[in-house]
Formats: C-alpha cells, sequence, structure tokens
C-alpha cells in the first residue's frame, strides 16, 4: 500500500500559486527526506500530508493516504505520526506545566494535557510507560515541560505520536534547536524509529539524511524538481539549483554534509 498518493495537486492561497502540480508516491517500508529552501512550499506540503489542507484546484487531483481520500485527523493520527516544531513549540507555551509522561499519555486524546473526564486503562499506562523506556527518557518521567531542554521536549513529541504505534512519521525539521550532540542523538533515534515505521523528513538540513533514508524529493519553485532513489537524486548539481547557490555536496561514513558553499 501506498503511504502517500498525491496526483495533479495545486495549492493557491488567494491567487497566488503555493504548490503546483504535485505528483508523489511513497510506498510503506520506504524512508523518504523532502528538501527545499525556506519559501518552496514544504509547509504547505506537510499540511497536505497531515490533511490540515486540501487542494483548492479546478484540475482533476487525486489525493490519498493509506489508499483513502478521506480521513477523520484523529483517525489518521493514529497512522501517521505527525511532529512539527509548530507542535512542539505549543507545548512548551501552553503545556509546560505536564509532565513527560502526561505529555505521551496526552497522544491517546490527540490534547494538549490529560484531563479528569479522560479514562486510561491499565494497559494504555503501561504502554506510556513502555514509550518513555524506548525513547530512553524514563528518567524525565515527573518532570515537567518547562524544565526540559528542547531534546527531552522533541522526545516526548514524537511518543506522544508513538503511543499509537503508527505505520510512518512525518518530521518537520526535526533537530532544529538541538546542539552537537543532541542532534546526533536524535538521529539515531530516528534511525531506531525507521526499524518500526516508514520515516518522511521534511527539512532544508542535507546533515538529518540518515543512512536509513532511502528516497527524496527535491522542492523548488512549488513543485517537486525531482524524485526518486537518494543515490540518483542527491548530488551537487540538484542541490545547487533548488537552493540557488553552488553546493559542494560530500558523503562520508554513508552521512552526506555540505563540504562547501560558494
Amino acid at each position: 500500500m501506498n503511504i502517500i498518493d498525491f496526483e495533479n495537486i495545486y495549492v493557491s492561497y488567494d491567487i497566488s500559486p503555493v504548490l503546483k502540480n504535485i505528483n508523489l508516491k511513497i510506498n510503506e517500508n520506504e524512508h523518504w527526506a523532502i528538501l527545499g529552501s525556506n519559501g518552496s512550499g514544504k509547509s504547505t506540503l506537510i499540511k497536505l500530508l497531515s490533511n490540515d489542507l486540501y487542494p483548492n484546484t479546478k484540475y482533476n487531483f487525486s489525493k490519498k493516504i493509506f489508499g483513502k481520500d478521506r480521513w477523520s485527523i484523529f483517525d489518521l493520527k493514529k497512522n501517521l505520526g505527525i511532529i512539527t516544531n509548530d507542535l512542539h513549540n505549543y507545548f512548551e507555551t501552553h503545556g509546560n506545566f505536564l509532565t513527560a509522561y502526561e505529555v505521551i499519555l496526552s497522544g491517546y486524546f490527540s490534547s494538549i494535557g490529560v484531563f479528569k473526564h479522560q479514562d486510561f486503562t491499565k494497559e494504555q499506562h503501561k504502554k506510556a510507560l513502555e514509550v518513555l523506556d524506548y525513547l530512553e527518557i524514563s528518567h524525565i518521567k515527573d518532570k515537567q515541560v518547562h524544565q526540559m531542554s528542547t531534546g527531552q521536549l522533541r522526545r516526548c513529541v514524537i511518543g506522544r505520536a508513538l503511543i499509537h504505534d503508527p505505520k510512518a512519521f512525518i518530521l518537520d525539521e526535526p533537530t532544529v534547536g538541538l546542539d552537537l550532540k543532541a542532534q546526533d542523538s536524535f538521529i539515531k533515534l530516528l534511525r531506531r524509529l525507521s526499524k518500526k515505521a516508514s520515516i518522511i523528513l521534511v527539512t532544508h538540513h542535507i546533515e538529518e539524511v540518515f543512512p536509513e533514508i532511502s528516497h527524496i524529493a527535491l522542492i523548488h519553485n512549488q513543485g517537486i524538481f525531482k524524485q526518486g532513489k537518494k543515490e540518483e537524486i542527491l548530488n551537487s548539481k540538484n542541490l545547487s539549483t533548488i537552493f540557488d547557490i553552488d553546493i559542494q555536496l560530500a558523503l562520508e561514513n554513508n552521512r552526506y554534509y555540505i563540504q562547501s558553499i560558494s
């Protein structure tokens, strides 16, 4: 089954096109990085993937997620774990009194917090503890959001999605705000997650492309410039085009990095 199956997708705000002629197929068990510069349409694409936005076009199109063209947001989130910086920041601002355990438990109701009217089973409480352990944050179970580092809260937000054992994760620039040590630790976590579910990274950070990423889509001029297997798409010429600057890409120890920019 395709996780994502988009054909001829157009999105406009007012009369200005934001995305045009988007054709994208992502299969189960594939791991993708969707790369593009700021303003290229990545945020709009995430909203399409999460069903927070629909195409607004006169053209015929097909937009299917896990083979269905209609989902309730609540049901979709059980299958598709969506980790955005907006969600991270919302917890930081409006849920800073919550503990790590409560952030993860809140995933069952997609709420910002845990409330008295919400009934959790013993199995759900057990699963929340298992998620804490899997994410290696059991030691901060009772720590409140306002006391956490950026990396700790980012793991809690992932745990909130992981509670449902989703088939795929969408992550929006997941290492933003992390120092070098935390970035390395987080990439190792993503590699572990890739053994449980498909990973779709949406980013402009080349260093986030970890070895298990098998496919790349490049966003440029509000469309998909190129897509396909990583080895065929991720190169200096293509990156120079989409970022509009001369980039020399290098590969060492199975990790990509920018060697020089001119």
